[in-house]
Order: C-alpha cells, then sequence, then structure tokens
C-alpha cells in the first residue's frame, strides 16, 4: 500500500514575508550607517576639493599662470591673477574651476598660518581696474589661498562641517601644496 506522501514545501507568501522582512533589516541598516558613521557625502566634498587644487596647480605650472582660491562659508571660487592689469579676475570659460557650492547644511572653516579666517556668505567683489580712485577707496581684493606657477601653494587647513550631525573633515596643504585628508578620529 502506499501511503500519501505529504510534501511540505515553502509557499510563495511565506516566501515574500522573509524576503521582505530582509529588506526592511538590511534598509534600516544601511540607512543607521549613513547617520552613524562618517559622512560620505563630505569625505567626496573633501576628494573633490583636492583634485580641484590639484588641476589648478598643473595648471599654474604647465600654463605659467597664478590662480587663487576663494572661500565663502558654504563655496568657493578660483581666480586668476592678470600681469598685465594687476588684479584678481574670474576665471572665464573654465568649467572645471568654477564657482563650486558645498552640498545643503555644510560648510567650510579656514585657517591660515594658525589663524582662524573669517568667511563671508558672497564672495568678494573684484577691483576695477579702471577706478580712478584706487584702492584706498575700497578693500583691494586677494583670495584666500594663492596657487603659484612654480606649483607652491599658501599652506592652509580647512575643515568641511555640517552642523547638524556634528560630523567635519578636515584637510591640511603644505608650502608645496601637497593636500591630506585628516581622519576625524584621530583629531
Amino acid at each position: 500500500m502506499n501511503s500519501p506522501r505529504r510534501n511540505r514545501a515553502f509557499t510563495l507568501i511565506e516566501i515574500l514575508v522573509v524576503v521582505s522582512i530582509i529588506g526592511i533589516v538590511l534598509s534600516i541598516a544601511v540607512l543607521s550607517l549613513g547617520v552613524l558613521g562618517d559622512d560620505r557625502e563630505l569625505r567626496e566634498e573633501a576628494r573633490r576639493f583636492a583634485a580641484l587644487v590639484q588641476v589648478a596647480q598643473d595648471e599654474a605650472v604647465m600654463q605659467g599662470r597664478e590662480f587663487g582660491i576663494e572661500f565663502m562659508n558654504t563655496g568657493f571660487r578660483f581666480v586668476e591673477y592678470d600681469p598685465f592689469l594687476n588684479t584678481w579676475g574670474d576665471l572665464i570659460g573654465d568649467e572645471t574651476l568654477r564657482m563650486r557650492q558645498l552640498p545643503e547644511d555644510a560648510e567650510f572653516a579656514l585657517w591660515i598660518e594658525g589663524q582662524r579666517v573669517l568667511l563671508e556668505d558672497e564672495p568678494m567683489a573684484f577691483d576695477d581696474p579702471e577706478d580712478d580712485e584706487g584702492p584706498a577707496s575700497i578693500e583691494t581684493y586677494a583670495p584666500h589661498i594663492l596657487v603659484f606657477s612654480s606649483g607652491d601653494m599658501t599652506p592652509f587647513e580647512l575643515q568641511l562641517l555640517r552642523n547638524d550631525l556634528d560630523q567635519s573633515i578636515m584637510l591640511e596643504s603644505n608650502l608645496l601644496g601637497d593636500i591630506k585628508i585628516v581622519d576625524p578620529e584621530q583629531l
């Protein structure tokens, strides 16, 4: 006699429930790593900034030009020195070294020679070369960081911070223009 054997298997609904639970647990784990771990967006901005400075250094050396970097609270821009007019001005037509903004809720803190630099919200106005009154009437424009045609650069410490999450990334530069990203746990 053949006794009826009952093959027991998982139903489709049971499999879907298990897969849904696993998906929910994984999504919570991934989201909590983003909130509790280091801020990847700040780290990416630090890498992007270091790469852009390297591009500016390379162009300065190859083309014999002098560049500057002006920082605002939430952004930065590269400027170029015009030796014929003896003034600083925008880089026209250079999409790589255009003005950049930080992600929302992120800001800069800048130190030069150990002194904190107070940053403005908006970029400063350039000097007008046709102004007859000269720099006595207005403050003379100068960028915070100079990138020389020799490849040398003003040493600085730059902190990218996000106050709402109490996270930050520190970049340090030396006179030769080497930039390193300092691990936040070492601070």
